[in-house]
């Protein structure tokens, strides 16, 4: 045998046995009749009739209370609830798992782990996420070409921040920064991007628009996890602000932005954003101006230390403040009735990534456990939309309807009359379904 045939034998050689190590992809059938199930369809606050659910290509075909004849995979719902895949409209993808120090550290290995907890996060049920800020672009792409399960993403990509600000990792001896010098470590890997002029922050912008983000992030104001960041300081100026603004409105998307206080919430309405991340320390003010201007506010139901547990004294500090906000923050948002999102904000921590679900159920403690899905389903969904033409998913999100992504979880219980269900996924979400794939189904055969 010639060199060149050994090696192409070689070469098939390790290719079947990489083929035949490698995990089953998820079941794919031409089509999946979900039958006898109740759906809460993201929307109304009562379950429907017992219906049937047909999905093919990806989407939901039909729904009927009658009889759907279709070959493929029958799923017998027994009654059970059949309901849309969560939505954490604020997720960290790249840096849920490693460690401050480690989320510097080997790239290669982070990746695995971002992998490894995205599976985990499609089978909480949650089947898509926006990421706020990371090097998350990858794992998406990974994802979107079923390398790896997980669920949808919409990235941001790098944080934008200022010298000092909420984002910015960098030690005391990475200082004096040099003006166009070399960057630092956290911005080679694409955590967070420090700018400090209206036009560093266009170009950082237009960076992170040019690798494929849905929206762009910065922080306004101080933040918990930052070292050198007090949470009362405001950051950028309203020009710069004002830059990122411009920058993504030029490609059709919006800015959100990272602000706990009342001056970091004004500044960025101001300046043209459109979604308030946080938002724990606003005041009457702000939430009837967010009110006014119709801009969103997603924020997280923070009751307690956890989010806290692996972060030092001084971030400490400033996360018993921002518990201290969480009664008042939802109530502005239900007295001034604003757009108002659902998301975790999981740093640094499996064990808090793995009470996702019990975040959710948290919300019982101001809304209805009807209201509480909504928000996470549909409500969510809409905030997505706002990506406009940079949306890497175009089609609805967050319903039970004909038409829109079979992303579906199947629920054995009534989540709209005991919201704790969610708590326990592994337990109560009987099937799994992204995009009319099945990655979990523990009914009886």
């Amino acid at each position: 045998m010639s060199g060149l045939s050994a090696r192409a034998g070689l070469a098939v050689l390790l290719a079947m046995i990489v083929w035949s190590a490698s995990p089953a992809p998820a079941q794919q059938d031409s089509a999946v009749l979900f039958r006898n199930v109740k759906i809460f369809d993201g929307n109304n606050a009562t379950l429907s009739a017992v219906s049937n659910v047909l999905v093919r290509d990806g989407k939901i075909e039909k729904i009927s209370t009658a009889d759907i004849a279709a070959t493929g995979q029958m799923i017998d719902g027994g009654g059970r609830v059949l309901m849309p895949g969560l939505i954490d409209a604020h997720w960290h993808a790249m840096l849920v798992r490693p460690t401050p120090m480690a989320a510097l550290g080997d790239v290669g290995y982070n990746n695995l782990l971002a992998a490894s907890e995205a599976t985990a996060t499609l089978m909480r049920g949650f089947t898509t996420i926006r990421d706020m800020g990371g090097p998350s672009f990858g794992l998406k792409r990974a994802i979107d070409e079923d390398l790896v399960a997980g669920p949808r993403i919409y990235p941001s990509g790098a944080i934008i921040t200022i010298t000092g600000g909420h984002g910015d990792f960098r030690q005391l001896t990475d200082l004096p920064r040099t003006i166009g010098g070399m960057l630092s470590r956290m911005e080679l890997i694409g955590g967070s991007l420090v700018a400090d002029s209206p036009d560093e922050v266009r170009v950082r912008a237009r960076e992170q628009l040019m690798q494929g983000a849905s929206q762009v992030k910065l922080t306004a104001g101080g933040g918990v996890a930052s070292p050198f960041s007090p949470l009362d300081v405001s950051t950028f100026t309203e020009p710069e602000l004002r830059a990122a603004v411009e920058a993504a409105d030029n490609w059709g998307t919006y800015v959100a932005t990272h602000a706990y206080t009342p001056v970091a919430i004004q500044r960025s309405i101001a300046a043209g954003v459109r979604c308030i991340e946080h938002g724990h320390l606003m005041d009457e003010a702000s939430a009837k101006l967010m009110a006014e201007k119709g801009i969103w506010l997603s924020t997280q139901p923070f009751l307690d230390m956890s989010a806290a547990a692996a972060l030092g004294p001084s971030e400490q500090d400033k996360m018993r403040q921002v518990v201290a906000g969480t009664d008042r923050v939802y109530a502005l948002a239900k007295k001034y009735h604003l757009k108002t999102a659902f998301g975790t904000d999981v740093l640094f921590s499996q064990a808090m990534a793995e009470r996702q679900g019990s975040m959710l159920a948290a919300l019982s403690r101001w809304y209805t456990p009807a209201e509480a899905l909504t928000m996470a389903t549909s409500t969510n969904a809409e905030l997505l939309s706002l990506s406009g033409p940079r949306n890497p998913y175009p089609g609805k999100l967050g319903v039970v309807e004909e038409g829109a992504f079979a992303d579906l979880l199947l629920v054995d219980g009534n989540p709209l009359d005991n919201i704790a269900l969610v708590e326990d996924p592994a337990k109560n979400f009987v099937v799994i379904m992204k995009g009319g794939k099945v990655y979990k189904n523990i009914l009886p055969r």
